[in-house]
């Protein structure tokens, strides 16, 4: 009995969760926020802007790490449709604390390792978890599932934390690497990563129904009561529930697969052109200084998805995302004429704001287009198909300019995949829905 009524009041703790004065939705983003700002420790940016300190150290090549950053994203890519599934079936609470805890091992391990074999081991491991786990798409079921109304903006939340995150972890490891090495900056955000499991356990949720709400924070009650208005004073009505389709139905209409074409395309275009950036400016003329500058600029506009996710509620996610890609491919002919620093700060401008946002107003389509009930799956999906594109990038970018002797032939390839994608979203219009019922009611604003 003793044992029994031990396990009821465990089972009642971790049921509980704070009493706070807004929607729980905007709560459980921000825990998976932070374990995002973790992992960012093993993504690709941070590796290589913390790069130097480890080569220093262990007299490695730049292409040893560069070759750990592809195989580590790969892997990711391999085991995101698992994620993906997974996250459908369980959400964030049943997967983020268990990512956390291997990226923590994973940094623990990275900060005693002594051999090339030990580094891709840890690395590999860590990357692969934490891209679909912690950075991908369960953050991204978390916006899908604990939101309808706000759905893009917090689509657009969600994608920014990413490249924000990895902007502050260059800066915090190189400022403890220049202190007390990189094996001890490895092994804080290891602490970090072990310190945010038990919250996260504990405070995540996989719905909002799991507490009594609907998406945007509308009253459950006013589900069964079958009440045209809904508990939150007299703002909120019951109007035609969402409709979810299954992975299966997904991915025989047309506009779905555009839709991944277009990612797989637009990521391929993305990452060979950011790649190449900075040795580019430095062939114009502009100083070492000037040229990551403007290649930061252009990185940190990502924060423009917010801007998008706005625009998104007013005009729909599709007509942005041909606007979005039609001025990146402009961006990238453009480019080849950029011969002083004013333009290239035009260029990274647009080009950030642009390009940056392909990837977010995608998901938003998806979103908008299939349901929440499926949409890891979906994502997880075409996961190899994206992962595999980042990893193309930049060696078909390399090559290409090693062909041709110029940047030139490269940027107005990417261009033309910029505008295959433009194309691609202008036939990828809504989808004619399956003739079942939809799997669930939900509250929306007058």
């Amino acid at each position: 009995m003793c044992i029994r009524d031990s396990y009821r009041k465990f089972l009642r703790i971790l049921e509980w969760y704070p009493p706070i004065p807004f929607y729980y939705g905007w709560f459980v983003l921000g825990l998976a926020g932070c374990a995002t700002f973790a992992a960012t420790g093993s993504s690709q940016v941070v590796l290589g802007g913390v790069q130097d300190f480890i080569i220093e150290d262990m007299g490695w090549s730049r292409s040893t790490l560069a070759f750990a950053a592809t195989a580590g994203t790969w892997a990711s890519g391999l085991i995101t449709p698992i994620v993906g599934n997974l996250a459908d079936r369980y959400g964030p609470r049943g997967l983020m604390p268990i990512g956390l805890l291997i990226a923590g091992i994973a940094f623990f391990l990275l900060s005693g390792i002594d051999s090339v074999t030990q580094y891709y081991v840890a690395y590999i491991m860590g990357r692969a978890i934490s891209n679909p786990v912690l950075i991908g798409v369960v953050p991204r079921t978390v916006a899908v599932n604990f939101f309808r109304r706000r759905r893009n903006i917090v689509l657009a939340i969600s994608s920014t934390i990413r490249p924000v995150s990895g902007a502050i972890n260059i800066m915090l490891f190189s400022l403890v690497a220049s202190y007390s090495g990189w094996r001890v900056a490895y092994r804080y955000l290891g602490i970090l990563c072990v310190t945010l499991v038990l919250p996260l356990m504990w405070l995540l949720r996989r719905r909002p129904e799991d507490i009594g709400l609907l998406p945007d924070g509308a009253d459950a009650v006013a589900q069964t009561t079958g009440s045209e208005t809904s508990s939150i004073g007299n703002r909120s009505s019951l109007l035609e529930p969402e409709f979810s389709w299954t992975v299966k139905e997904a991915f025989k209409t047309r506009a779905l697969w555009c839709i991944v074409i277009t990612s797989a395309i637009g990521t391929v275009a993305s990452s060979s052109v950011g790649f190449g950036l900075k040795p580019y400016l430095l062939e114009s003329g502009i100083s070492q200084t000037q040229a990551a500058a403007v290649l930061s600029l252009g990185t940190v506009l990502a924060l423009g998805n917010v801007i998008w996710g706005v625009l998104a509620d007013r005009i729909t996610p599709r007509k942005c995302l041909i606007v979005a890609t039609a001025v990146a491919a402009i961006m990238d002919v453009f480019l080849i004429t950029v011969d002083s620093l004013s333009s290239a700060y035009l260029f990274a401008v647009i080009w950030g704001l642009s390009s940056g946002s392909v990837g977010s107003l995608e998901h938003m389509m998806i979103a908008q287009y299939y349901g929440r009930d499926s949409y890891g799956s979906i994502l997880g999906a075409f996961g190899p198909m994206q992962t595999m594109a980042l990893g193309l990038g930049p060696g078909l970018g390399a090559v290409i300019r090693d062909v041709t002797g110029s940047y030139d032939m490269l940027y107005v390839s990417m261009a033309g995949l910029y505008l295959v994608g433009t194309v691609l979203i202008l036939l990828s219009t809504p989808p004619a829905r399956p003739f079942r019922s939809p799997a669930e009611p939900t509250l929306i604003n007058k």
